[in-house]
């Protein structure tokens, strides 16, 4: 197949983290995949399996960049694509109008996040081959907002190279980890992972860390993830609150990790405070680490999470709650064991990149007439 996918971000998240997977897996299998992205996308570096002359760098400023729109049909045209992807809703009516004006391509949008579309999009999607939801949650919001018919949304759990997480506890150990943050070797590690903004809810992880330091000294917690806010203003909060607490020996602000992998497997309890999630891509790929978690009742967490027998889950906004599951945890290794390695059984089952990669190939030759 001749696949097109088309992403206007400036920063890696869980959305490009999916699309690097796929188009690089969809390559890997024999198709021809070319993606679309901005001149400085930090996504490129992300597609080793795409040859450089199929990644194409186009403005795609907003919805409304008709330029943008006339190149990406001219693309679709020359190269012959049959399937055209967009993976962010401000990209969606310039994949539109690219798969309009190409009769023999058929257009496929994936829906990442739970936020409402607007009723503007009912006419962007109208000739939309198919609707992927990356969660159950996602599918139900998009048939309670009744932009496409139900019938056209398809459900592809996101998926994450699980052998790759699995992997890492044999090549890394923790030791090598606390000694390059300077942490003591008979610390307990806590950590979380995620864009610095309030919806992930590094304070409430904060908040909780000062109550689980009253109990248990040993502790150490580890913030991983970058500020996109105009003029850091989320990281200058989160500093000033470390300093409010009296955490500043206490935590370590990361920022960007090169690999991840390594930090999960460091740690000894995973958190994810989200306010929401569509999925949870930091927490699935802590569990497929094999690491203890314990996450909020997002969304996304109650379809990844057993309670009890794959990880912990508190109530959102519970910051009692969240410290006292910690606690638990980080006072009971057996405990924190069992959790991690049933919950590396499931993320191996049900979150590899395979998986998705498959699903998403069939959705495609679904909509493509037999040649």
């Amino acid at each position: 197949m001749r696949i097109l996918q088309i992403s206007s971000a400036q920063s890696l998240g869980g959305g490009e983290r999916h699309l690097a997977d796929l188009a690089s897996g969809l390559a890997t299998r024999g198709h021809n995949v070319f993606v679309a992205v901005r001149p400085k996308s930090p996504l490129v570096n992300e597609l080793k399996a795409v040859g450089e002359e199929n990644i194409v760098r186009l403005a795609l400023r907003n919805s409304l960049d008709a330029k943008s729109a006339r190149d990406l049909s001219k693309l679709v045209n020359r190269n012959r694509i049959q399937i055209v992807h967009a993976h962010m809703a401000r990209d969606y009516p310039l994949a539109a109008y690219a798969a309009i004006t190409n009769p023999g391509s058929k257009l496929i949008v994936t829906r990442h996040v739970l936020f409402n579309l607007s009723p503007l999009h009912r006419m962007t999607l109208s000739k939309c081959a198919r609707v992927i939801a990356v969660s159950q949650a996602v599918a139900s919001q998009l048939r309670a907002d009744a932009i496409v018919p139900a019938g056209k949304i398809s459900v592809v759990v996101n998926g994450i190279d699980t052998a790759r997480f699995q992997a890492a506890r044999e090549k890394f150990t923790r030791r090598e980890f606390l000694t390059r943050w300077e942490l003591p070797e008979n610390s307990s590690l806590v950590g979380t992972v995620g864009e610095l903004t309030p919806l992930k809810g590094q304070e409430d992880f904060l908040r909780a860390a000062a109550q689980v330091l009253k109990q248990h000294p040993s502790a150490y917690f580890i913030v991983a993830g970058i500020d996109h806010s105009r003029g850091n203003q989320h990281r200058t909060y989160i500093e000033r609150l470390i300093e409010d607490l009296n955490l500043r020996e206490r935590v370590r602000l990361v920022g960007w990790m090169e690999d991840l992998a390594q930090l999960y497997c460091a740690l000894d309890v995973f958190v994810s405070a989200s306010r929401t999630e569509s999925f949870g891509l930091a927490l699935a790929e802590a569990m497929a680490s094999g690491t203890a978690v314990v996450a909020t009742e997002t969304e996304g967490a109650r379809e990844l999470i057993q309670p009890d027998e794959t990880g912990l889950l508190v109530p959102i906004g519970d910051i009692d709650g969240l410290a006292n599951a910690v606690l638990k945890l980080v006072k009971d290794q057996d405990s924190r064991g069992r959790l991690g390695t049933k919950a590396q059984e499931a993320a191996a089952t049900s979150f590899s990149v395979e998986r998705m990669i498959a699903e998403t190939e069939a959705i495609y030759r679904a909509e493509i007439p037999e040649q």
